[in-house]
């Protein structure tokens, strides 16, 4: 960048007020809020983020310097928002990924779910379920909730990978079995009213930090 393009010494200081000003602001939102989905809290976020995001440009444009902080979820992280304002039905979208760390660990624990049942074709299933990850991945998954799976993972010999929840809005209610065929092929990410991420990219000095969320303010 030329020295004419360069942004003066006066608007990197005018970018770090506008961060103290975003800053002041949210604080006295969260000071505020009155629920967890409080609009303003969500409309302060983002703004701080905007303010920050902005100063971090124009101080390593003037100085070659960086900030040492960095907002999850900030402006641009969703795409403009183009589902209805006032959405009758929602749908959860839900990815979660597992490493099989213990593979043993996983034939063990489906042999002995499949022998639970102490039938013939229990036992067929308990054999392979034995012999196979494939088959035990399917006897585990048949028994369990997702949810009791997730809380259990390291009983099954799995480690969890990133995980993600979409919550998406919708004018109304699909008919039974519409979209069973293919149930992700809609999953718009300009329809998202807020999702819910965990990644190890979220920790820091390996300890799990909570949940990261990210939700809509009302300018969407």
């Amino acid at each position: 960048m030329s020295d004419a393009a360069q942004p003066t010494a006066a608007e990197v200081r005018a970018a770090a007020e506008a961060v103290k000003t975003a800053l002041d602001r949210h604080l006295a939102a969260v000071e505020r809020r009155t629920g967890d989905d409080d609009t303003a809290v969500y409309e302060a976020f983002n703004d701080l983020a905007a303010a920050a995001e902005a100063y971090d440009e124009i101080l390593y444009d003037r100085y070659d310097e960086v900030t040492p902080f960095e907002i999850p979820g900030a402006d641009g992280a969703l795409p403009p928002y183009a589902g209805p304002d006032e959405p009758h039905a929602v749908s959860l979208l839900i990815r979660r990924d597992y490493a099989v760390a213990e593979p043993q660990r996983l034939l063990a624990q489906a042999r002995r779910v499949a022998a639970l049942d102490g039938d013939e074709a229990a036992a067929r299933a308990a054999a392979r379920a034995g012999l196979s990850p494939l088959a035990a991945l399917g006897v585990l998954f048949n028994e369990y909730e997702p949810d009791e799976i997730a809380s259990r993972h390291k009983d099954f010999g799995l480690e969890e990978g990133d995980s993600t929840l979409w919550v998406t809005a919708a004018e109304e209610l699909p008919e039974p079995g519409e979209w069973l065929n293919a149930p992700f092929d809609q999953a718009d990410p300009e329809r998202i009213v807020c999702r819910f991420d965990v990644s190890s990219v979220f920790d820091e000095d390996d300890e799990p930090e909570p949940e990261p969320v990210v939700v809509r303010g009302a300018e969407s």
